[in-house]
């Protein structure tokens, strides 16, 4: 039987319709954002307000409100190592107008606990806003005056010297079990909701040690409340440039962190698209960039997918630690 074939008419309407189907598909992602935002927005962040997630979250949502036309607010959601704060976002629509301020946390904790409420494809990356390096911090009338003096102290009083920790899979428990490990240090953690609650403890004298980012950790050891002994880098801290590293000291440890804005999965990408360009000139501006620098943190701004690659090199730095010293929970 010879093949069928439509007449040429027949042929050329094909072809218009198909046309015209494939204008209106490119037109359909960006007519997804044109309606957005309908309403105010809401930017959570899982730890306690001042502290050096919130600093810059509160920046930014100022900004965006004034770029969006509608107001930003920023609700704090303090607890379980930022697991509030993303399971509150995760729960609302996945329309863009709830976000979070998310951190090196959010996929960390899905590793961390085998019957986490969400999963790391849950997590829909809009931009990287910073990464830092940590600075670790003691209490001025402590045992040590540097690192060396604090190692052979909690070597030689087991389980006295305490760190904190800001929940169970946080970097600075991660690097505090590598510490035991490296350098012989036995110590004995103790949690706490945010990076300002546990300075406010090393200032009172309550607590002896704690690894935080620079713009937590800065303001008070310019204020001589706090004594800095080691930065967890590859190089020095910019903004304390006389306190060595711990690769520099002989303990090859290195830690850092990141921070960015996180939509759900399940967000329009036009709207993640939009947010990304509406949050670019804000991540690159002088005022911004100022505030992150002056504490020693690196600003940043990404597209969607170089965030992404972060995300999942977090998930594949961390789990083989996690392993190594049976961290998991239920």
């Amino acid at each position: 039987m010879p093949k069928y074939s439509p007449p040429a008419a027949s042929r050329r309407l094909t072809r218009a319709s198909a046309a015209v189907l494939a204008a209106v598909a490119a037109t359909c992602a960006p007519a997804a954002a044109q309606d957005f935002p309908s309403r105010p927005l809401r930017m959570v962040v899982g730890f306690l307000a001042g502290g050096p997630t919130d600093i810059p979250a509160r920046f930014i949502a100022d900004r965006l409100s004034h770029a969006l036309g509608k107001p930003v607010v920023v609700e704090n959601r303090p607890g379980a190592g930022s697991m509030l704060g993303i399971q509150e976002m995760l729960a609302q629509p996945r329309d863009g107008h709830t976000l979070l301020a998310c951190t090196t946390y959010d996929p960390v904790n899905t590793l961390l606990y085998r019957k986490a409420r969400y999963k790391v494809g849950d997590i829909a990356p809009v931009t990287l806003i910073a990464r830092y390096d940590y600075g670790i911090g003691t209490r001025l009338d402590g045992p040590a005056q540097n690192f060396a003096q604090l190692a052979a102290y909690a070597k030689a009083n087991p389980g006295k010297l305490n760190y904190g920790v800001l929940g169970v899979g946080s970097p600075q428990l991660l690097v505090g079990k590598k510490l035991e490990k490296i350098a012989g240090m036995q110590m004995t953690s103790v949690p706490y909701k945010g990076s300002n609650e546990a300075m406010q403890e090393i200032v009172a004298g309550r607590l002896d040690m704690f690894m935080a980012p620079p713009l937590s950790i800065m303001p008070h050891v310019e204020a001589k409340q706090v004594r800095l002994i080691a930065a967890t880098g590859p190089t020095r801290l910019a903004s304390a440039p006389d306190v060595p590293t711990l690769t520099e000291m002989g303990v090859p440890i290195r830690a850092f962190a990141w921070l960015g804005i996180c939509a759900g999965t399940g967000t329009p990408p036009a709207v993640i698209d939009l947010l990304n360009a509406r949050l670019r000139p804000i991540l690159e501006s002088a005022d911004y960039k100022a505030m992150i620098e002056k504490s020693g943190s690196l600003p940043l701004y990404s597209s969607p997918r170089d965030m992404q690659t972060m995300i999942d090199e977090t998930v594949r730095d961390v789990a083989p630690t996690i392993e190594e010293f049976k961290l998991q929970l239920d």
